[in-house]
């Protein structure tokens, strides 16, 4: 597949301002930090480190200038890169090491919190290339915290997997990802499975070790490393998931946590995909109310789009043609922000023109390919994670049985979303670990989850959810009623406000506080 059609619970910002440097160091600018564990068995309990060797836990971190990438240009001199050193498999953590890709801007106040990590989403999305982007943002964060950020193992910097090259990307853009035909289903599955094949011989012994319970462990580790006593953090979209999987995992280590655009952690995969599903199709109502049009009559006339480019790809100015697949990506991506509203009235009365440039060219920066056709790889990763975190595995009979429903949802988004169910994983070469992430965190501080009603990636629903299975007294709900993929740095003085207060203060907002 081009880009899968799963879209990414990924932080808008990070995935659109992607810029930033690599991982390692060049030269060492700073040595005077402070210094002082998946689903196979573990070699530690939860909430500590003991086991672990000192090559890990004492390791210094040999920060510097970061490095220019291939695909982005080094940032600023107060951004400096590090490479931490993880266990390939958290069950053996004396064998072999792997380098995950750090990046930080120092605190610039004189009363200094710790370090604030963030995790921009997907699963796989780039901390340092997003983090310089993000950091205006939250430059009030800044005065007390070290802003921190890393690349996943298997993603990017950190052993990052490319499954295909970017001729055969673009070739799969011509499979229908709604198949009609016998021989479409054929297509089909036979692309996912050989996407699978080609993650397989990319990654090699690192495909069954890049699970979300991995990447928490090694969290953890990066706590100790950069000398800090509790775990301060900020997840956004998938990131939410991976905060929660912390929480569980390690409660007394939590310290301040802020969640936000949350990922539904009661909702299996084809639970998943309704609640995409539902949310994207809320979020066009919301975008056809804002034009003057009735949303039931807008849904009809972009569902008539696509039904005419499965039939017929529509020509552009670059001599590619806007596939139904692509188009309905184009639809997706100024849904993220509201502010991208306007460019998706222009690319679709262009489509209903005979133009599709407009819509190609939102698809090509979701895909995150670029003018001289070179892909992207964070939907490697993505689906590299998912496809292990994920046990469910819906066949094509199940998902064909329950497209009607998805349809009824949504008639522009459903059937895609529902036959993502049965192509996101087919014929996976590693099993799945869990159908719903652990979550529950009894024993851990409050925790910020901050919800947005007109979230289209991770409906509000979810943020509900994570708060209540978070625990009582755990999870604290911050509501936002806006609209676009999250809700810190929005728009939202209130939202904005308490978020500060808490991890500059440590002081939550009371219960199911609502910013309107």
């Amino acid at each position: 597949m081009a880009r899968s059609i799963r879209w990414a619970a990924l932080a808008a910002a990070a995935a659109l301002l992607m810029s930033g440097c690599g991982g390692g160091s060049s030269s060492s600018d700073d040595a005077s930090d402070a210094r002082p564990g998946s689903p196979r068995p573990p070699a530690t309990a939860p909430g500590t480190t003991t086991g672990l060797p000192a090559s890990l836990t004492a390791q210094r971190l040999d920060w510097g200038r970061c490095k220019v990438t291939a695909d982005s240009p080094a940032p600023g001199g107060e951004w400096q890169c590090a490479t931490l050193k993880v266990p390939l498999d958290w069950s053996r953590p004396t064998g072999r090491t792997i380098g995950l890709a750090l990046i930080r801007a120092r605190a610039t106040g004189g009363d200094r919190i710790g370090s604030l990590l963030f995790n921009f989403g997907g699963p796989g999305g780039s901390g340092v290339a997003g983090m310089p982007s993000y950091a205006p943002l939250v430059s009030a964060l800044r005065e007390r915290y070290d802003l921190v950020s890393w690349d996943p193992r298997g993603v990017a910097a950190s052993e990052g997997v490319r499954c295909r090259d970017d001729r055969e990307i673009q070739a799969a853009e011509a499979i229908d990802a709604t198949p009609d035909t016998p021989e479409e289903e054929q297509a089909f599955l036979a692309d996912a499975a050989a996407f699978g094949k080609g993650c397989q011989k990319a990654a090699g012994e690192l495909m069954a070790h890049v699970s979300t319970t991995d990447t928490a462990r090694d969290m953890d580790l990066m706590r100790q490393v950069l000398g800090d006593a509790k775990m301060h953090y900020f997840g956004i979209s998938y990131g939410t998931e991976l905060g929660g999987v912390y929480a569980h995992l390690f409660p007394r280590n939590v310290g301040r946590l802020v969640l936000d655009a949350v990922v539904d952690p009661t909702a299996d995969t084809i639970g998943h995909a309704e609640n995409q599903t539902r949310g994207f199709q809320r979020a066009l109502d919301d975008y056809l109310k804002s034009t003057g049009q009735d949303p039931a009559q807008g849904t009809a006339r972009i569902a008539g789009l696509l039904r005419r480019l499965d039939a017929q790809p529509l020509p552009t100015s670059s001599g590619r043609r806007l596939t139904q697949n692509l188009a309905v990506t184009g639809i997706v991506l100024p849904l993220y922000s509201k502010q991208s509203w306007p460019s998706l009235t222009g690319a679709l009365s262009a489509a209903e023109r005979g133009d599709g440039t407009a819509l190609l060219a939102l698809a090509d920066g979701y895909n995150e390919r670029d003018a001289s056709g070179h892909y992207g790889t964070s939907s490697h990763s993505q689906r590299l994670i998912s496809c292990l975190d994920e046990k469910q595995r819906p066949t094509p009979q199940q998902t064909k049985q329950r497209l009607a429903a998805f349809t009824r949802i949504s008639p522009v988004f459903g059937p895609f979303l529902g036959w993502d169910t049965a192509g996101w994983c087919h014929d996976w070469p590693v099993p799945g670990q869990f159908d719903t992430p652990q979550v529950s965190a009894p024993g851990a501080p409050p925790i910020l989850v901050v919800g947005n009603t007109g979230d289209p990636a991770t409906p509000y629903e979810g943020a509900r959810h994570m708060a209540d299975t978070l625990g009582r007294n755990v999870g604290v709900l911050l509501t936002w009623k806006g609209e676009g993929h999250g809700a810190y740095g929005s728009g939202s003085t209130c939202v904005d406000t308490k978020v500060n207060t808490y991890l500059l203060k440590g002081t939550p907002p009371a219960g199911n506080t609502v910013c309107s």
